[in-house]
């Protein structure tokens, strides 16, 4: 095995693994001095990847986003106000979606994470060949929102509320989305 495949190696173990691994296992493991894994996570920290090593062995933080729904409420001229409140939080608009009492859910994904990506967005719609999915359910619709901890999320569900924008469900509706402490989002 070559280095750069070597290298290959210990960064897909330290991607998979759910546990550090020590430079003397990947020795052993791979028949190197633990000399040559020291100077192999010196070159792959160079080609970007944030490896950490800790009392146990090197590591690569994995941080897990976690996502939150929000049924929100708004007019056509605040649609940019709205998505650039999530991205200015630290936020991801993941989807929009509306639940029709006929159709069910309709939803479109967005992957949005930047005030460019809303102005491309914005743009889309100015054509007037679409309008926004909120429009066929009077203006109600919800987006699927990730980011990097439930702290940017509380933030942002706080935000909204402040900016009224928050949404009481009604009973039609199927699941209550929110499953935090955080205060009801019909005040």
């Amino acid at each position: 095995m070559n280095g750069e495949e070597r290298r290959a190696h210990i960064l897909h173990t330290l991607k998979t693994s759910s546990e550090p691994v020590s430079g003397s296992a990947f020795a052993r493991e791979l028949h190197v001095s633990r000399q040559v894994i020291v100077q192999d996570i010196a070159l792959i920290r160079s080609s970007g990847v944030e490896v950490l090593s800790g009392k146990y062995g090197y590591f690569i933080y994995k941080n897990q986003p976690v996502s939150r729904v929000f049924k929100v409420y708004h007019t056509d001229e605040e649609t940019e106000e709205e998505m650039n409140l999530y991205v200015d939080l630290g936020g991801r608009i993941d989807d929009v979606f509306v639940y029709h009492k006929i159709y069910g859910i309709v939803r479109a994904p967005m992957n949005i994470k930047s005030r460019r990506e809303i102005r491309a967005y914005m743009k889309s719609l100015e054509t007037g060949s679409s309008s926004p999915l909120k429009n066929i359910t009077g203006g109600y619709h919800y987006h699927t929102i990730s980011a990097d901890s439930e702290d940017v999320l509380n933030d942002i569900q706080e935000a909204l509320s402040r900016r009224g924008f928050l949404a009481k469900l009604q009973d039609y509706e199927p699941v209550n989305f929110w499953k935090n402490d955080l205060p009801d989002q019909s005040e």
